[in-house]
């Protein structure tokens, strides 16, 4: 049998731990400078650049781009919810080392942690970060997390994607990416999601898909920009 540490994970989990989180930040910090980021946005909308300070607001993408949005968000100061799984684990120390900090918990049902840490986010002025659909999916498909701490905020929901000229197409249930060296990458902002303090639960669904809809559109664009099929 294998033996645990008092966090749960067996040792063969904590030299992943130890090991994989540096080798991964060492491959982000090189392959990152090389990466050519092109800002695209919805009429109307206002996108956040790199190297901005990020406010008391909501960003939303899809797990797929979780990779170019390290590099591209890392000077931001947000804060992003991440599942306790071991996967969560590892994700999350491979973010500190870029400058993130994390809210462990859900964005599923069973969410009142995690929300509860990105409220305190939100209120501190920092901004609060959901991988939509993570972290198992289904793919391209929002959960309700966002909604519920708009609502209790009043933070709006930032939604958008980050599409790579070139990668690698990881054979995951998200279809994570990897941008290759040298790659353009189209950072693709839709329109923002505001949720008002009263909404009465049964429209939340109608809020949700309003965001999935956003998220969708930011998709759709940075493929349509570089002249990619959309997958």
């Amino acid at each position: 049998m294998n033996r645990e540490d008092r966090q749960g994970f067996t040792l063969s989990q904590r030299i992943v731990l130890a090991v994989v989180p540096r080798v991964v930040w060492a491959l982000l910090w090189v392959f990152g400078r090389t990466w050519r980021f092109e800002v695209i946005a919805e009429d109307g909308v206002t996108p956040v650049v790199f190297g901005q300070k990020a406010g008391p607001e909501i960003y939303c993408f899809w797990h797929q781009c979780v990779l170019p949005c390290t590099v591209y968000f890392r000077k931001s100061n947000a804060v992003i919810l991440i599942s306790q799984s071991f996967d969560g684990e590892l994700i999350t120390r491979i973010l500190r080392m870029f400058g993130f900090d994390a809210v462990r918990g859900s964005s599923s049902r069973n969410s009142r942690e995690g929300l509860l840490g990105l409220k305190h986010v939100i209120e501190s002025g920092r901004t609060g970060i959901f991988t939509a659909d993570g972290p198992r999916g289904p793919i391209y498909q929002t959960k309700m997390g966002p909604i519920k701490l708009a609502q209790t905020t009043g933070a709006p929901i930032g939604a958008f994607h980050l599409q790579p000229e070139k990668a690698w197409v990881v054979n995951s249930w998200d279809r994570f990416l990897v941008p290759k060296p040298f790659t353009r990458i189209v950072v693709s902002w839709a329109q923002w999601t505001h949720v008002p303090a009263d909404l009465p639960a049964e429209d939340f669904e109608n809020k949700r898909q309003q965001l999935n809809d956003a998220l969708e559109r930011a998709r759709m664009r940075a493929y349509k920009h570089l002249g990619q099929r959309s997958r």
